[in-house]
């Protein structure tokens, strides 16, 4: 038997493959079109150890072309399918909507409709925060009113959500769809506010920040978050199937205290150009966990002042 992991060669993708790797003997596809939202070389690096091993298949290609998609299925006994590919970042989302459709809503729909002539036992949908918007009670629960989008990017994730509870509905494609929170942690994106604060600072180079500071994030490591996601592998279907379950940390913090985290970690003062609010971001986000406490057994690890000066260790060490 086979996963099918998209964006595999990514920056979550990437970590959730060593994983599965320790935790299950089935073999593991790896589609990643290595775009270039951001450089390909660096998700070539990520993949690249995990490539040698006998149980990992990288297929360079698109989740979006239904005839990719239906050869894996042709050519290997996929039974679950993790979907984390998609283009991400809010700001490119208001620059770029219809690629944005194109990909997070289109690909899902491929994806979707091969799981539904070819059943799987899982189809995990990793969707966004963002989905939470404007009126969005915080802390954010997942069966309370979602308000209103700020971003494409957050519109096409809830699209994406829409459809596979839809394809659950009427067609019993077993979808399990989470929402994940600022996650970060090695290999992280260069486009992410921590990769650019880290570099800013490193090289002494002014550091952008878009208002003042007082937003707050719900920063969630990798490692908690690919726990999250491996605990819905294996959850009783009857428990999660059909469900949105939030993965956070559940304790957000403000930007200014993040850089001020940086800072000590990297021992030395950032130079900070304060910026135009930007209109697609949201004041905070905040998971409620009681869902993935109750349905996952999900509770937080990693302190984020200890995932910050590991992620600074990383980054000086491969930068």
């Amino acid at each position: 038997m086979a996963i099918l992991v998209t964006g595999g060669a990514g920056f979550i993708g990437s970590h959730l493959i060593e994983r599965l790797l320790e935790v299950s003997d089935a073999s593991i596809i790896c589609l990643d079109d290595f775009n270039d939202f951001y450089d390909p070389a660096i998700k070539h690096k990520n993949i690249a150890s995990l490539a040698e091993n006998s149980r990992v298949d990288v297929v360079e290609s698109s989740f979006c072309k239904q005839d990719v998609v239906r050869q894996l299925f042709d050519d290997h006994e996929i039974d679950e399918i993790i979907h984390l590919g998609a283009y991400a970042g809010v700001r490119p989302s208001i620059e770029r909507p219809r690629l944005y459709q194109k990909v997070n809503v289109g690909g899902t729909v491929c994806l979707l409709e091969a799981a539904r002539h070819r059943p799987v036992k899982r189809f995990i949908l990793i969707s966004s925060s963002t989905v939470y918007g404007n009126g969005a009670e915080s802390p954010f629960r997942e069966d309370a009113p979602l308000g209103t989008p700020l971003s494409p990017y957050g519109v096409t994730k809830r699209a994406a959500e829409l459809m596979g509870l839809n394809y659950w509905q009427l067609h019993k494609v077993p979808v399990v769809i989470l929402r994940p929170f600022s996650v970060y942690g090695p290999r992280l994106r260069p486009d992410l506010a921590m990769t650019i604060f880290t570099k800013a600072i490193c090289d002494d180079h002014v550091l952008p920040l878009f208002g003042d500071g007082s937003i707050r994030r719900d920063f969630t490591h990798v490692r908690d978050f690919c726990s999250g996601l491996l605990a819905a592998r294996t959850a009783e279907e009857s428990s999660v199937v059909g469900q949105c379950i939030n993965i956070g940390h559940s304790d957000p913090i403000e930007i200014r205290k993040l850089i001020e985290m940086l800072e000590e970690a990297i021992g030395r003062k950032a130079r900070i150009e304060y910026l135009p609010e930007n209109a697609g971001d949201m004041s905070v986000t905040y998971a409620d966990l009681t869902k993935a406490e109750k349905l996952l057994a999900y509770r937080p690890q990693v302190p984020i002042e200890q995932g910050v000066a590991e992620f600074v260790a990383w980054f000086l060490q491969n930068r």
